[in-house]
């Protein structure tokens, strides 16, 4: 998908194909990381398209990601979930990782939670703590709004001084307070891939005041930002970045730690859910 596609007609086109499948207005976004598939449980009576159906949607590549939307409820509240995402490294522009915000603002979403999988920067995190996203840095070098604007679809020159919700992040303090659990909370950094960083690169992140770093989130929070979605976004944070620890980084470990938490995360969004 070149950014041309990226239009208001194949944004439609998308949403139309999933209304044909549910009469479910949903009112609540999540798209899950590395690992964190789990969520999916969490929804009842849910239809389920798979991406290779929807018109114009990518397809996720990567192990941990399953390729499916998922549309039902939680909590009572009508949610659209997807169950693995899509990244700049698999191939696919910005404009199109984040082409799924756009259906979902389309369907009636106002409210999105993203999640991740993330290497520690802050020495003060391990593996296994939650993290609220209080910021980004946008370093993929581009940004998904590149190109012609459409103005109904958002502004020319967006505002992010607050790209993640505090009134969304007081609700999932208050959620973490009654499970007796206090989430990390910082600046999350979002970078290119697929390799993972260099220890001199995790130097430079932390000096820049990154907490956390991964490859994916940033897109999709510019373009919610971009059509007035609210974004609460939470960190796994999964392993420690290069050169914290003396050992090689991989995939496994991060799918490891994510399945070692799914029960805290697992109580957490259902307790977050109804304060969105």
């Amino acid at each position: 998908m070149t950014t041309s596609k990226m239009n208001a007609g194949t944004i439609q086109e998308a949403a139309d194909y999933i209304r044909s499948k549910t009469d479910l207005t949903p009112e609540i976004g999540l798209i899950l990381g590395s690992g964190l598939g789990i969520l999916a449980n969490l929804i009842e009576d849910a239809v389920s398209i798979p991406y290779e159906d929807i018109p114009h949607f990518p397809v996720s590549t990567v192990e941990g990601h399953e390729g499916e939307l998922l549309i039902g409820t939680i909590k009572g509240r009508p949610v659209v979930m997807m169950k693995g995402r899509f990244h700049m490294y698999e191939g696919y522009g910005p404009e199109v990782t984040a082409f799924p915000v756009r259906v979902m603002k389309n369907l009636g979403v106002s409210g999105l939670l993203v999640t991740n999988a993330a290497g520690g920067v802050n020495t003060s995190f391990k593996p296994g703590d939650l993290m609220l996203l209080s910021d980004h840095l946008n370093l993929t070098g581009t940004s998904p709004l590149i190109g012609p604007n459409d103005s109904a679809l958002g502004v020319r020159f967006p505002d992010m001084s607050e790209a993640y919700s505090r009134r969304l992040r007081a609700a999932a303090k208050e959620a973490a307070s009654e499970h007796d659990f206090n989430f990390q909370e910082g600046v999350y950094a979002g970078l290119l891939g697929p390799t993972y960083e260099t220890p001199a690169e995790i130097r430079m992140l932390r000096t820049l005041g990154a907490d956390a770093v991964g490859m994916s989130t940033v897109s999709e929070t510019i373009v919610a930002r971009h059509a007035g979605i609210e974004v609460l976004g939470i960190s796994c944070i999964t392993n420690m970045a290069a050169g914290i620890l003396d050992q090689p980084l991989s995939h496994d470990e991060v799918m490891e730690t994510a399945d070692m938490v799914k029960e805290k995360f697992l109580g957490l969004v259902l307790s977050i859910i109804p304060k969105m």
